[in-house]
């Protein structure tokens, strides 16, 4: 599920591309999230915060931060991570959920050194969550980027998190581990050895063409410019519309696609079954606090004929707060649920 893409040098600019690949529509949409937010940690709220930066997100189900990029330029992306292993809960541990676990840095980090600081100070652990509609439960790694270039992968193995952090870590996308994509890398040409470019939809493989595509890109002129160059590599990595994968739900057609400036901070959405590209300037948005969770609805707006297009700085709405997935919501959920069934079997 997904690839990420880093140009730290485009031409005095900071740009990130990703695709979005699940087997069902995640009911995305793009929230504007202000400072002065409290949330906490998910789990049992030993963990709580105020917003300290303002920020623009992506959504899956409402319920989780999967993209985005706050007003600092600070950018972070969830993909999936089969190898994912969280270990078992610790309350004696910093903790933080998988649904706020970007939402975190987006609030409390304005560079990716930042944050790696505070993971690695606090022996973070992230805790699964499941999705109370369908069960699943997901296993997912991140990357964050700032606008200095500097870049990290995040993973958890053994209940650890595993840091790759440094410029050079430009590409991710799924299995294996991290650091086996990079010794998988070393044997195609133009990495040290000498197999032939892959064209198939694997996660190597197309870890592989992003990293050959993305070390071919020229300078662009303007801003325009660069973001047409970094779509044109991530669609070089999307996987078209079929079926998933037998038994690998994340194995599946790309959804959505964004692209990011962190330097002119620039969020860009695109999605894969619609026409039309809408965009967001976070300097047109009042991230104050109490300025409001705001929201554009993308599957209704660019759903409606004609839909929506370009610069959406203006078109976002008051349509209630963002709740992110918790244990207290989980726990919700299946009460209503056991009410419901012990009310039908009557």
């Amino acid at each position: 599920m997904c690839t990420r893409v880093l140009w730290p040098d485009a031409n005095g600019a900071v740009v990130v591309g990703r695709n979005m690949d699940y087997h069902r529509d995640l009911g995305t949409n793009l929230w504007k999230l202000p400072r002065g937010a409290q949330r906490d940690d998910g789990i049992e709220g030993k963990l709580s915060w105020t917003a300290k930066y303002g920020s623009v997100v992506t959504t899956a189900f409402d319920m989780i931060s999967v993209d985005g990029l706050n007003e600092a330029g600070l950018s972070g992306h969830i993909l999936w991570l089969a190898e994912s292993s969280y270990g078992t809960y610790d309350g004696s541990r910093t903790a933080l959920s998988q649904a706020i676990w970007l939402q975190y840095f987006f609030d409390n980090c304005a560079t990716v050194a930042e944050a790696v600081e505070w993971v690695r100070a606090n022996d973070v652990q992230v805790v699964q969550m499941s999705d109370p509609s369908t069960a699943e439960v997901p296993s997912i790694h991140l990357a964050l980027d700032d606008a200095t270039g500097d870049s990290a992968i995040i993973e958890y193995i053994d209940g650890k998190a595993q840091i790759h952090h440094g410029r050079d870590f430009t590409v991710m996308t799924n299995s294996p581990t991290y650091d086996q994509q990079l010794e998988l890398l070393q044997s195609f040409q133009g990495f040290g050895g000498d197999r032939p470019l892959p064209g198939s939809t694997l996660a190597s493989d197309r870890f592989t063409r992003a990293a050959y595509y993305l070390g071919r890109l020229t300078q662009p002129q303007d801003q325009v410019e660069a973001i047409a160059a970094m779509f044109s590599v991530i669609r070089n990595a999307a996987q078209p519309f079929r079926e998933p994968d037998p038994g690998k739900p994340d194995a599946s057609q790309t959804l959505w696609q964004t692209v990011a400036d962190l330097t002119r901070k620039r969020f860009v959405f695109e999605s894969t079954t619609r026409p039309n590209i809408v965009w967001v300037d976070l300097a047109d948005l009042d991230f104050t606090e109490g300025s409001g969770e705001l929201k554009i609805e993308l599957g209704s707006e660019l759903a409606v004929q004609g839909g929506i297009a370009g610069n959406v700085s203006d078109q976002f709405t008051d349509q209630g707060p963002l709740r992110f997935l918790s244990l207290a919501l989980i726990e919700q959920f299946k009460a209503r649920k056991a009410q419901a069934e012990a009310a039908g079997a009557r």
